[in-house]
């Protein structure tokens, strides 16, 4: 009893990296007989791809309602374009360096059989887009039908609560507190495989590593260099770039906001960052309406080291399954990846989850998403400090923005 409880109240990061080095040395004390764990790893995966679906829904779905379309207004329509711009540069930024480096193009995984990608034209694709059976989108996994509907039910709702009619906004209340108890439920679940998750880890390390040994390591330490690698390249290019278009000095703003990315990157978690983040936009100058507006928005909506981790993790796939991915199937990869992050950014585990439903997609192996996990922890730690930089400059510059606006408004009223 008192192991279990150590161990459900350990941390999470630490439990995985623990199955994780087990599984290594396992895997490499044993070698090939270390298949007689591969059923840890299978179970793991057969829950995550349970669970995938219905989670990215209800997070979307919900995170949608929470747009009120009459209050959001111009401030937040700025915001939202920012994400989408920042998030799909994100997942380029992912793709292209992966496409260069190739990691995992020396690895393989024994006894998986990959169907390669049906490749669809622009039509295709936007025909896919929307179901013809509103359950056989859920039943086949087809994650762009899926998006859809969680989009569209979203707005719907969202536009029932704040609708100035009575009957409307108590149906909209009752259906969200639906999806809420919903979303409740899957996460509950969620929380349960989580548990369990590091035992699995363990399973597909000591597989993977008894079977291929340096070759996982290699692989992916280099996927962890490209990641970083891109995260720099998000940082210098597209932050620092767009600081200086709204011309707010850049290294001042960075020594600003110093402890709330440092923070970000040692507790891998947004959220517990946000105060310090809020403290750290005003101290960057930031006007405190767009601050307390803009960061709670960002810690839900925002998500650019997700964006990237899905664009370098889809192709670090493709490389050890050996698909061949068309054009058109990378711009389904942005447009899938810029969607989930902006909508599952703040839910528990969320590269694990949406790695799973994009995989599927794709029909790419899912025990990638246990080799990734190995190396969850590095990768989370410079995710979150992105999320938490690209929220605040999204802050500056929106908020430059408008007071560009309002200067441009009061020199006409003065002519």
């Amino acid at each position: 009893m008192i192991i279990w409880t150590t161990y459900k109240n350990s941390s999470f990061f630490l439990k995985m990296t623990i199955g994780f080095i087990l599984g290594i040395l396992v895997g490499v004390i044993w070698g090939p007989d270390a298949q007689v764990f591969k059923p840890l790893g299978t179970l793991l995966i057969k829950m995550l791809s349970l669970i995938a679906t219905p989670v990215v829904f209800l997070t979307v779905v919900l995170a949608v309602i929470q747009m009120n379309p009459s209050q959001l207004g111009r401030t937040g329509g700025k915001l939202i374009l920012y994400y989408a711009v920042t998030t799909a540069a994100a997942v380029f930024i992912g793709l292209g360096l992966s496409l260069w480096i190739n990691p995992g193009e020396s690895l393989s995984l024994p006894n998986v059989e990959v169907d390669q990608p049906e490749t669809l034209s622009l039509s295709n694709v936007i025909l896919n887009i929307v179901p013809d059976n509103l359950f056989t989108a859920f039943s086949t996994g087809n994650l762009m039908s899926i998006l859809f509907l969680a989009i569209i039910i979203g707005f719907t709702l969202s536009g029932m609560r704040f609708s100035t009619d009575e009957k409307l906004q108590k149906y909209g209340n009752d259906l969200q507190s639906l999806l809420d108890a919903a979303n409740v439920l899957f996460f509950r679940i969620l929380k349960g495989i989580l548990l369990y998750a590091p035992i699995g880890i363990f399973g597909i390390g000591a597989t993977s590593f008894g079977t291929q040994g340096w070759d996982t390591i290699t692989s992916l330490l280099k996927f962890t260099a490209v990641f970083y690698l891109g995260v720099a390249i998000l940082w210098l290019v597209v932050y620092c770039g767009i600081l200086k278009i709204y011309k707010i000095p850049v290294r001042n703003f960075f020594r600003n906001t110093r402890d709330a990315y440092t923070t970000a990157f040692f507790t891998s978690s947004s959220i517990a960052t946000l105060p310090i983040a809020m403290e750290n936009g005003k101290k960057a100058g930031i006007s405190e309406k767009m601050v307390n507006f803009s960061l709670p928005l960002g810690a839900v909506f925002n998500s650019d080291g997700g964006a990237l981790r899905m664009g370098a993790s889809i192709v670090f796939a493709a490389n050890i399954a050996g698909a061949n991915f068309s054009p058109m199937d990378f711009l389904t990869i942005v447009f899938i990846g810029t969607l989930l992050s902006i909508g599952t950014a703040g839910i528990p585990a969320a590269g694990l989850v949406t790695l799973t439903a994009v995989l599927t997609m794709f029909n790419l192996p899912l025990e990638i998403v246990a080799l990734i996990a190995g190396v969850d922890v590095l990768i989370g730690m410079a995710g979150t400090a992105s999320n938490v930089v690209g929220d605040l400059v999204g802050a500056a510059v929106v908020d430059q923005s408008e007071k560009n606006q309002q200067v441009k408004t009061e020199v006409i009223n003065q002519m």
